[in-house]
């Protein structure tokens, strides 16, 4: 159980409490609702022609390539940078359909969504030998196809018109199964590759489906080849790792998996999936170091790490997300502790002013100071300080200013472009936190931001056969490939900063790859109370107290934990260290928020931080 004093203030970024946010005066401005509606149907025309450029020229495949107008198999390429044991037979699983369908239902186009429910039920499968990623095939097709199967059967939707018949789950549940094979490791860590063809007599646990394992040295091929064929399991003792394969895989990779097992677990009764996922998530915190931080690659097999330099950015982001984001629809307190930890952890040893570099796991010494695109997100799970959150979203927005788009990786050291780097992806993490800031904040300054991420897309990235990635934002040559997640993401967040419509009377938490779960309270183990709508019909427990937000009440110092014999200290969520550990400044933005009070210090023209504007 959690203290009363600490916890709740980050919930609003996370789960969209829409009927408890009130209107701003710019809200009510007849020229902000004009813009508004100019902007959400600039989105609207942006998604559509990716998306009916998708079916005409690259559907039931899994991509479009937008330049060509031809189509990419790319589930089987996904995190596979050297593009190595590729499929001979794969022909797609219809990727970008699948990431489209909760984007059609905020949309309001059902009947789109009717017909592609009705397709993928009819010719989906996935029996096929294709070697593919754990974390990308979890976020993008189980993910896609467990919300889109909570938005068919809302019957606040009224969708499919009593003729769906939990198809999509069904194919969920069908790939969940799949998955199970990646965690039998000696560390209960999943492998990242995992192939979707199911074999031997257990369709659902033995290793040898996950094709990451070979004859030992000394054992004929032909023996391997044999019992593959005759689709009978392989001894133990036939076993051992490819020398060609790896055991490596991403901090992200093992824990970022939970939400869309658990849900499946939630929906189906069958506990293996959210019993693996959660497995390996405490296994992964287990690994973290004395200063609660982990690294960005690690071993499977081992359970050792492999890279101990970590950030906010690719191969970690995600499992700070998936901390919070658990807690809130499951209701684990033991959730909550991993991200109030980790969290903590971030802003001691990752933050300089508005910007967070990277640092050894072990020490905590900066190792690489540089922006990466995908911790552009980060400003959203600041949301609970509202001058931080801003700060950091500022200096993202002003980089996208200067090149038109947001580099991949831009060195804060030197202020230049990573020399190879210099793509954009057509990534959604600014548009995504930009939305959650407006959520919080209703400040019109963000619809600008909006507004020029929108023209910015059109202008660089449109094309006639829909929109192509940025090879080089120093000349804006395209690249050939239009992502699922410019459809699942970018314009989903683009179009609800602008129309926030499908929120009313409605509660979710978003994906990692934007897909929307709605918050249960049947699927929550203790749900307190300050997490419940407003729009909810509930009992409150007779045993439970409310708990008032940290940050609203101002009220957050340094926490002791009583567990049994042991006395914890555990410090305060709201807590910002200052940029030096001299307490030195230039700036305000070198000043942290002080761990009693929950206030910004700010920078004394003497060039100390303190409570300075309270004293």
């Amino acid at each position: 159980m959690l203290p009363n004093n600490i916890g709740t203030w980050v919930v609003i970024l996370l789960v969209i409490f829409h009927t408890t946010l009130t209107s701003s005066v710019s809200e009510r401005d007849p020229h902000w609702a004009a813009k508004k509606r100019r902007m959400s149907d600039k989105v609207r025309k942006m998604f559509y022609h990716a998306y009916d450029n998708y079916m005409t020229y690259a559907f039931p495949h899994d991509e479009l390539k937008p330049l060509t107008k031809t189509f990419t198999d790319s589930l089987s390429e996904l995190g596979n940078l050297k593009l190595e044991h590729l499929p001979q037979k794969y022909n797609g699983s219809a990727l970008t359909l699948v990431e489209s369908l909760s984007s059609l239902v905020i949309l309001g186009n059902n009947t789109e969504f009717e017909r592609a429910v009705v397709w993928l039920s009819e010719n989906l499968t996935f029996d096929v030998d294709a070697r593919i990623n754990l974390f990308e095939c979890n976020i993008r097709i189980l993910g896609g196809l467990v919300s889109a199967h909570l938005l068919a059967t809302d019957s606040t939707n009224r969708l499919v018109q009593g003729a769906y018949k939990n198809e999509l789950l069904v194919l969920a549940e069908n790939l969940g199964r799949r998955f199970l094979p990646a965690f039998d490791t000696p560390t209960g860590l999943p492998y990242a590759w995992i192939n979707l063809k199911l074999k031997g007599k257990d369709q659902g646990t033995s290793p040898a489906n996950c094709l990451l394992f070979i004859l030992k040295k000394g054992t004929p091929l032909d023996k391997l080849t044999r019992k593959l064929e005759n689709g009978t399991l392989l001894d133990t003792s036939d076993y051992g790792v490819l020398e060609n394969e790896t055991t490596e895989t991403s901090t992200s990779g093992c824990g970022s998996l939970i939400l869309e097992m658990g849900a499946l677990s939630r929906l189906t009764g069958d506990t293996r999936f959210e019993s693996a996922a959660l497995r390996a998530l405490r296994k992964l915190w287990s690994m973290r170091s004395s200063l609660n931080l982990l690294g960005t690659t690690l071993d499977v097999t081992t359970g050792e790490w492999i890279e101990h330099s970590s950030g906010i950015g690719a191969g970690v982001d995600s499992f700070y997300e998936y901390l919070i984001k658990a807690h809130i629809l499951f209701g684990r307190d033991e959730f909550w502790r991993m991200f109030q930890s980790a969290y903590v952890a971030v802003q001691k040893y990752f933050r300089h002013g508005p910007w967070y570099h990277e640092a050894d796991m072990r020490t905590g010494k900066a190792t690489y100071w540089q922006l990466t695109s995908l911790q552009a997100f980060w400003p959203g799970v600041l949301v609970g300080d509202i001058p931080a959150a801003n700060s950091s979203h500022r200096e993202f927005f002003h980089i996208w200013e200067k090149f038109g788009v947001l580099p991949e990786r831009y060195l804060l050291d030197h202020l230049i472009l990573h020399p190879t780097e210099k793509y954009y992806p057509l990534r959604p993490e600014l548009a995504e936190s930009t939305f959650y800031l407006y959520q919080a904040t209703r400040d019109p300054w963000y619809i600008e931001v909006g507004a020029s991420i929108v023209d910015s897309l059109n202008l660089y990235t449109k094309v006639e056969g829909g929109f192509a990635s940025v090879r080089d934002v120093t000349t804006m040559q395209l690249e050939d490939h239009q992502h699922s997640f410019f459809l699942a993401e970018t314009c989903k967040y683009l179009y609800l900063l602008f129309d926030d419509s499908f929120l009313v009377g409605r509660n979710y938490i978003f994906t990692t790859e934007g897909h929307p779960l709605p918050i249960l309270s049947a699927w929550h183990e203790r749900f307190p109370e300050t997490y419940i709508p407003s729009n909810w019909t509930t009992v409150k427990s007779k045993t439970q107290g409310k708990r008032a937000s940290a940050m609203s009440s101002r009220v957050c110092p340094a926490t002791t934990l009583n567990s049994g014999h042991h006395i914890q200290q555990v410090e305060s969520a709201c807590h910002i260290p200052d940029a030096r550990e001299d307490y030195r400044c230039l700036t305000d933005e070198d000043c942290g928020v002080d761990s009693t009070t929950c206030r910004r210090r700010s920078c004394s023209m003497a060039g100390y931080c303190g409570l300075w504007l309270f004293v």
